[in-house]
């Protein structure tokens, strides 16, 4: 109960935070705009109700479940904001238009079996605004998008998202009613309804086309973050942390054994760790006939290398070639190998990313798209990437976590093989060159808020989800970074607004970043070199910005064009 009351008390305050403020003036204007506001107040509040109602469900199916029916339908995660966005579209040109305004508005009005009316038609704009409504985040919202996008949805995960939805609506309730209002107490205002109509279907229009195009950026980033210190003190205390990691804690492991949780890692030989559990909840297959789900029942009498990765994720791409390596020269021997690819990123949760990147990486067998995370749980992993061996019986024989160990994971493959079929004449052992850095480096640095910061800047703390201005600190510690500019600080990266560049030094031969959005990146490395530009777009994917023959302690700066998305540093 107490997490309800924080929930809905977070609510409140991202409904009064600078984030929503590109959706003010629809709710307004949906308000001045309603057909029946002039002449009946009480059609003003059921429109207003309907608006808020519309918001709330949408908004909650979207946390809750948006990820999930994206996958299942492999389609981008942005196509449901699309969706919002041509639907809020839609109901602007039917203010402006009666006609079409009465069509869309129909078929709601036939659940509630009556004809077209204000409050169908309010409920149609909270529909559209739930699905590109975006609340600045706090713990509260962060722990439950993290509980939908891992589909552990269950009764208190609801109730905590309701609150929190129905918190955030509130203020938009009164500011409905105040505009509905204000065509009702005006005399000049109501004998203009029409004109005001037409008006109000305009300002959605370009509400619509704003919020598509992040025209209103500049509104997050002049209006100060007033909102940020009742925020924390609400949703940042010590039990309320508690509370959240207890609900996010609830799924547990279903399926793995006790022998399999405690199988050590990287053994010399072979172990004996228990039976293997299954392929579970797996969102989609590739790389199978016919996109048919395998099953280690059904594979058994073949050695299974059961490979969790995620495609942006630099350790796993090292340890790809040695890994498709081994499909390619024993698979014709009986040795099976499934890539549970488990996402680490909200971008990674699409299938078509998965597909088109496993193209590219040259991933040719079977892949078990986990964004579910069904698999990953019921083996309790925790690591990317991550191999199970598993012979003939079904039974766990090695398990090793992270990159190398190559040529040992290789000679056990070839162990299980032989004695899965004695007698059995094998190949020569691969020769794929083992790229694992074995010197320090730098270790692993998010650029989003959600996994910790190591932000150098003393004189302004990273503003979550709001466009802020940020500058290079005096003195950049070792293997730290800093940014400069304008910049949106999200969950899991950070996007370029104006102006900006970011600052790392760093420990390593190779430096990769992963980035996503559209336009250019310029590395100036510090070294001598020229400076270097990148192109980035498509699909967020990791890219290189340095390499040199030997391990070097030094400080780049990279200059990045509006609307690049800045994921993760790793180092080789």
């Amino acid at each position: 109960m107490t997490l309800i009351i924080v929930a809905f008390a977070a609510g409140l305050i991202a409904g009064i935070s600078p984030c929503i403020l590109p959706v003010l003036p629809i709710v307004f204007v949906a308000g001045v705009a309603a057909p029946d506001a002039a002449v009946d107040p009480k059609g003003s509040w059921r429109r207003s109700v309907a608006i808020v109602l519309g918001l709330v469900l949408s908004f909650s199916l979207l946390v809750l479940v948006g990820s999930e029916i994206l996958s299942g339908l492999d389609l981008p995660q942005s196509t449901l904001m699309w969706t919002g966005v041509v639907l809020l579209g839609l109901v602007g040109i039917g203010f402006v238009v009666p006609a079409i305004g009465e069509w869309l508005e129909r078929p709601f009005a036939r659940m509630v079996g009556r004809q077209p009316s204000s409050s169908s038609g309010g409920f149609v704009i909270g529909l559209a605004l739930g699905l590109v409504f975006v609340p600045c985040a706090g713990p509260v919202l962060a722990a439950i998008t993290v509980l939908g996008a891992t589909r552990d949805v269950h009764f208190q995960t609801v109730l905590v998202t309701l609150a929190f939805a129905i918190g955030a609506v509130v203020p938009l309730l009164f500011i409905a009613l105040a505009g509905g209002g204000l065509v009702h107490r005006v005399r000049s205002v109501r004998s203009h309804a029409p004109m005001i109509r037409q008006i109000g279907g305009v300002v959605l229009l370009l509400m619509a086309i704003g919020i598509a195009t992040n025209a209103f950026d500049f509104l997050q980033k002049d209006v100060p973050g007033y909102t940020s210190v009742l925020q924390k003190k609400i949703e940042g205390s010590t039990s309320i942390r508690k509370q959240l990691n207890a609900l996010k804690g609830t799924s547990g492991s279903k399926g793995v054994s006790g022998s399999l949780v405690s199988c050590p890692s990287a053994s010399p030989g072979l172990v004996t760790c228990g039976l293997a559990p299954n392929f579970t909840n797996v969102t989609k297959w590739l790389n199978t006939p016919q996109g048919k789900p395998l099953s280690l029942k059904g594979l058994r009498g073949k050695v299974v290398l059961v490979d969790f990765w995620t495609y942006s994720c630099i350790n796993c791409q090292r340890s790809l070639p040695h890994v498709e390596a081994w499909y390619q020269r024993y698979a014709p021997y009986g040795l099976e190998i499934v890539g549970v690819h488990t996402p680490e990123f909200a971008f990674e949760h699409v299938v078509s990313n998965v597909r088109a990147q496993a193209k590219t990486l040259g991933v040719k067998y079977p892949i078990a798209v986990d964004n579910n995370y069904g698999t990953w749980n019921d083996y309790d992993n925790e690591y990317w990437p991550a191999e199970y061996l598993i012979d003939a019986k079904g039974v766990v024989r090695h398990v090793d976590f992270g990159e190398g160990n190559y040529s040992l994971t290789e000679s056990l493959i070839r162990r299980l093989l032989v004695a899965a079929h004695p007698g059995l004449k094998l190949p020569p052992p691969t020769s794929v060159p083992n790229l694992t850095p074995f010197v320090e480096t730098s270790p692993e640095s998010y650029v989003g808020y959600k996994y910790g910061l190591t932000y150098m800047d003393s004189d302004v703390e990273p503003a979550e989800n709001v466009a802020a201005q940020y500058h290079f600190p005096s003195y950049l510690s070792s293997t730290t970074w800093a940014l400069s500019g304008v910049w949106n600080e999200h969950a899991e990266e950070a996007t370029s607004i104006k102006d900006a560049k970011l600052e790392i030094n760093y420990m390593a031969q190779d430096v990769y970043l992963v980035m996503g959005g559209s336009g250019t990146v310029t590395v100036s490395a510090g070294n001598g070199t020229a400076p270097m530009t990148i192109q980035v777009g498509g699909v967020p994917r990791l890219y290189t910005l340095f390499h040199t023959i030997a391990s070097t302690n030094g400080t780049m700066v990279l200059k990045f064009t509006p609307g690049v998305q800045a994921f993760d540093f790793t180092f080789g």
